[in-house]
C-alpha cells in the first residue's frame, strides 16, 4: 500500500546532511523563554531544552552508527517540534482526528520501513530508538511522529475518496502528495513561524531551521554566507 515516507533514507554513519546551528542558551526579542513562536503559542526554551537532552542522549547510545554535533541536535530537535505544530494545524483545518491506535499502528509502519532502509545501508537489526536517533527526532516523540505521519495518511486517503493509491510512483500519487505538500505549506504560513534568531530562521522548503548569518558575533573577516532558500511559504 502506498505510504508517504517520513524519512528519505536511513541516515547512517557519516549520512546526516543536517545544518549546524547554535546551542540552546539565552533568549531573544522574539519572546523571553521562546525558541519560536508557532501561531500563538510558544514553543518554550524549556520544551527544546528537553528535547535536545532526550536526543543528545539517544545519539550518544549509537557511536559510529550515528553522527550528529551537538549543534546539529538543536535545530534537528526544533525543526520537528516545528513540524508536528503544521501538521496539527492541518488536521485542525481539515476536520482530522487520530486515534491513539491510529498513531501508533502510523509509527509501526515508519518504523518497519526504516528497519528495511536499514539493513539495505548494512545496519541491522535497527531498533525504533536508533531509527529516531538517526533522523533527529528524540526518541521520546515516537508517538508524535505517529500522530504526524496518521495525519498525513488520513489527509491523502480523503483526498483519494477513502483508499490511498497503490504505488507510490504513480501519477496519482504524485499528484496527491503535491496537494498534501501545498495543504501544509498553507497551514505553516497561516500560522506565522517566527523562529528565536539565536536558533537559526526556518526554511519553508522541509521546514528546518537553519543557521541564519551571523552579524553580530562573528570574527572580523569574510561575512558568513547564509541560505537564501525557503525565506518565505512557497504558497
Amino acid at each position: 500500500m502506498f505510504r508517504k515516507p517520513v524519512f528519505r533514507k536511513f541516515v547512517g554513519a557519516g549520512a546526516a546532511a543536517l545544518i549546524a546551528g547554535l546551542a540552546v542558551a539565552g533568549c531573544s526579542p522574539i519572546e523571553m523563554g521562546a525558541a519560536a513562536i508557532v501561531g500563538d503559542q510558544p514553543i518554550t526554551l524549556a520544551n527544546l531544552n528537553t528535547s535536545v537532552v532526550q536526543l543528545s542522549q539517544g545519539v550518544s547510545k549509537y557511536p559510529g552508527v550515528v553522527s550528529l554535533t551537538q549543534q546539529q541536535i538543536t535545530q534537528q530537535a526544533l525543526s520537528w517540534l516545528i513540524r508536528f505544530r503544521i501538521n496539527d494545524q492541518l488536521a485542525s483545518q481539515d476536520g482530522i482526528t487520530v486515534s491513539h491506535a491510529q498513531a501508533q499502528t502510523a509509527l509501526d509502519q515508519v518504523v518497519s520501513s526504516a528497519e528495511q532502509q536499514a539493513q539495505q545501508s548494512g545496519v541491522t537489526n535497527a531498533s525504533q530508538e536508533l531509527i529516531l536517533v538517526a533522523n533527529g527526532i528524540p526518541p521520546a516523540m515516537g508517538y508524535e511522529l505517529g500522530r504526524y505521519e496518521a495525519i498525513e495518511t488520513a489527509y491523502l486517503t480523503r483526498l483519494n475518496g477513502g483508499t490511498l493509491p497503490s504505488s507510490a510512483s504513480s501519477s496519482q500519487a504524485t499528484q496527491l502528495e503535491n496537494e498534501l505538500s501545498h495543504a501544509q505549506c498553507l497551514a505553516a504560513k497561516s500560522l506565522k513561524i517566527k523562529v528565536n534568531p539565536q536558533y537559526g530562521r526556518l526554511d519553508y522548503t522541509n521546514y528546518s531551521v537553519v543557521t541564519a548569518a551571523d552579524t553580530v558575533s562573528r570574527p572580523s573577516g569574510k561575512a558568513q554566507t547564509a541560505s537564501v532558500a525557503g525565506l518565505t511559504p512557497a504558497c
